[in-house]
């Protein structure tokens, strides 16, 4: 029945001249040739499609069928002779179909597919897809673009797989499905190549500016989120072949080390609303952060670039993308911005980072960021990676690098066990300067008595609360002590006996009130939990504590007394090194006196 009428409006319209089809034709001819597929005749509709005499009608009206050709394919099981019928259907159509008319009807498909058939859909029409566009004479640049971005725009909000169990089982099939892409492109990079071999002045076509278009989004996604670390037991891993496959996209169009320097200096859009414009601005840093990662932390092209920079040059130009990384806080790109910070410092010497580097924004702000993961990222890894390469950082500074970026630190991290690690570091920095034979002016003498302000100070006094800032007063004293016993008051190479007496109005002195008040403050505490115990009913009556200004979880009374005598064991072990440290102030000053 559907095969009888579709051959009834075939026989009708080959008596019709081209120019005579009507509306009525193409939606009888769809109509027929759905039902036709639905019904199971897919072998009749392609022989009906294969004739010579039908080639006219075919070319005007075939591309109507691309929709429920899609469905029927689905609809059949992969061994399905009908399924096969279909898939020749599909192909014959990329042939003899009005090009323009057949490339908008595939972009409508793949435009209203959605969920778990996106990357089916993509694939089954990509082949057909390219088959028109390289028929395509006019505005060829333009529907390659509006193709790539289309696929690229219904694959974004698949998510990613991440784990090496995820990218083994594709559920969606992103992994192949981003390949498959790389391959569609591939005739229109050809295209590009061959018109670049031609003509040394080909430098900026249409062509050429849609696929760079298609790698700024490929590394945006999938990439910037992709796990990309090699993994075991996967051979050939399908994210590490679609990013080689971008970047050699990109160096054979001669754009892959223009971008690693310097924003493409191409056409790009241009937004009134300034929302939008921010929009773009931020995908662009992200895709060239990622373009930075896969070179230098994961050496994709590597072999490409040139080896004429030096690694401070280097570490400059990826300064910030590595500041953009390192300000999202999902761990796949946390990730990236730490492994690229560690890539670029490796490459360097210990104390060949001239301090003039600071004077960039980025050499300020990446360290805070790191500062920032240290203590507020929830992944016990990251935030000791970042330390890591804080510390790293920190190596690779000459002196008075390291002393601009300690001041820098101190003043901004706000953070008592950050500003702890910080003042060890200048412990550690004034040990060498002492101990070394040349002379080091950043970590002696009046510049260190300036650190020293920092450094040998209570934030509020007598009134600091000494249990939230106990790493960095520990550290502190830590300091002095090493500085009262390794530098003798004659020399003051330090500058430390010189300076004792300010040290003493500004630090000691309110040490010493503080931890009285602190220590009284917190037994009277306990003796009123223990009275209170006594009292109540059970040991296990709930209620809550605050501790350095902040309210604790329900607790028992014995948690809460466990609690109480924690943070006095801390008081008495600041009162014990402050002790030693008075002690031996006392002691080199009466000896010095006593030579006299």
């Amino acid at each position: 029945m559907a095969v009888d009428e579709l051959q009834a409006i075939i026989q009708r319209c080959q008596i019709l001249e081209e120019a005579d089809f009507k509306g009525e034709d193409f939606n009888l001819f769809q109509v027929a040739g759905q039902k036709c597929l639905e019904d199971g005749y897919a072998a009749q509709l392609l022989e009906v499609i294969q004739n010579e005499k039908n080639k006219v009608i075919i070319k005007n009206m075939g591309w109507n069928l691309i929709s429920p050709l899609v469905r029927c394919i689905f609809m059949y099981k992969q061994e399905d002779d009908k399924r096969e019928h279909c898939l020749r259907i599909l192909d014959q159509l990329a042939q003899l179909c009005n090009p323009k008319e057949l490339f908008l009807g595939l972009l409508e498909q793949i435009e209203q597919t959605s969920g778990e058939q996106v990357c089916q859909t993509v694939m089954l029409l990509l082949q057909p897809l390219q088959t028109v566009l390289l028929k395509l004479q006019n505005k060829k640049a333009y529907s390659v673009g509006l193709s790539l971005a289309m696929i690229m725009n219904q694959l974004t909000p698949l998510p990613v797989p991440y784990t090496k169990q995820q990218i083994q089982e594709d559920k969606l099939g992103l992994c192949q499905c981003c390949n498959a892409v790389v391959d569609f492109a591939k005739p229109f990079v050809n295209e590009v190549v061959k018109n670049m071999e031609k003509s040394s002045e080909y430098n900026d076509t249409e062509l050429k500016e849609e696929l760079i278009k298609f790698c700024m989004k490929s590394l945006k996604y999938p990439l910037l989120t992709a796990q990309l670390e090699q993994l075991e037991g996967i051979e050939e891993h399908p994210f590490r072949h679609f990013a080689a496959a971008i970047l050699d996209i990109l160096w054979n169009i001669g754009e892959l080390i223009p971008l690693m320097f310097v924003h493409h200096k191409g056409k790009t859009p241009h937004w009134e609303n300034q929302e939008f414009a921010d929009i773009e601005r931020k995908n662009s840093a992200e895709s060239l952060a990622c373009l930075s990662y896969l070179m230098f932390a994961q050496h994709f092209g590597v072999e490409c670039f040139p080896v004429v920079f030096s690694p401070s040059y280097l570490l400059l130009c990826n300064m910030t993308h590595i500041e953009v990384l390192l300000k999202r806080t999902e761990e796949s790109v946390l990730s990236k911005g730490l492994d690229l910070f560690e890539s670029c410092l490796l490459r360097m010497e210990d104390n060949s980072l001239l301090h003039h580097y600071l004077e960039f924004r980025d050499f300020i702000n990446v360290p805070q960021d790191l500062v920032k993961i240290m203590t507020l990222c929830p992944m016990e890894h990251m935030r000791k990676k970042s330390l890591n390469i804080l510390q790293l950082f920190i190596d690779k500074f000459d002196t008075e690098g390291k002393y601009t970026l300690f001041r820098c630190l101190l003043k901004t991290s706000n953070h008592a066990g950050v500003e702890g690690y910080i003042i060890k570091n200048i412990k550690d920095q004034i040990h060498l300067a002492l101990t070394k034979e040349y002379d080091n002016i950043w970590f002696t003498g009046h510049h260190l008595i300036s650190l020293l302000d920092l450094v040998l100070s209570l934030p509020e006094g007598a009134e600091t609360d000494l249990l939230q800032n106990s790493d960095r007063i520990m550290a502190s004293l830590n300091l002095l002590r090493y500085l009262v016993i390794k530098d003798c008051e004659n020399d003051s190479q330090t500058g430390v006996w010189t300076a004792l007496g300010k040290v003493e109005q500004n630090f000691l002195k309110p040490l010493r009130v503080g931890l009285n008040m602190s220590k009284a403050h917190y037994e009277a505490e306990i003796k009123n939990k223990k009275e209170n115990r006594k009292e109540a009913q059970s040991s296990n009556t709930v209620c809550s504590v605050t501790v350095s200004g902040e309210k604790m979880l329900d607790m028992t009374t014995g948690m809460q007394l466990q609690v109480l005598h924690s943070a006095l064991f801390t008081f008495d072990l600041i009162e014990s090194v402050l002790a030693r440290v008075e002690e031996l102030i006392e002691v080199k000053t009466k000896a010095v006196m006593d030579e006299n």
